[in-house]
């Protein structure tokens, strides 16, 4: 495993559409491995392959630190309620902005062995599969947020704390 170049804001790639992966390859199941690395020692719950350099449609989740998601050729296909509250994003680091995204989602996708799979998510993976999908389509989070960005700041905990 290796560690990937998170790719910042401004960077083209990130505004491009993802590509659909139609078959796992070994090069795109070491990508898998390096996203979850990358992800991990950047202190994030999900990253998109575009934020490594990738167009594929591939993604890497883990919101409890415990329970590692692959989601390839992800898809929304039933959402509902409603939720709003900070997100930031690790191709914008040390920004955060309150975004609306849906409390429910059912995503329909393949997973690392490209195995047809539903995931029912809610709350934080919730948003977190809405974040990382509209990565997939060449939209950040920073086109949804409602008013300014902030800053944000760490404490000696690494807890993250407005400003």
């Amino acid at each position: 495993m290796a560690l990937r170049t998170i790719r910042i804001d401004g960077d083209p790639i990130l505004t491009k559409n993802c590509r659909e992966v139609t078959k796992m390859t070994p090069t795109l199941s070491t990508l898998i491995d390096d996203m979850f690395e990358t992800m991990y020692d950047a202190n994030g719950v999900g990253l998109a392959a575009p934020q490594v350099g990738i167009l594929r449609r591939i993604v890497v989740i883990d919101v409890t630190g415990e329970d590692p998601l692959v989601l390839v050729n992800p898809k929304i296909i039933e959402q509902d309620g409603e939720q709003t509250g900070e997100e930031g994003c690790l191709s914008l680091p040390g920004k955060c902005g309150i975004v609306t995204r849906p409390m429910h989602v059912k995503v329909e996708a393949q997973d690392r062995d490209m195995n047809r799979m539903i995931v029912e998510a809610e709350g934080l993976l919730a948003r977190c599969c809405c974040h990382e999908i509209d990565h997939l389509d060449g939209h950040m989070y920073t086109e949804k947020v409602e008013g300014d960005l902030q800053d944000v700041s760490y404490d000696d905990e690494d807890e993250e704390i407005e400003e």
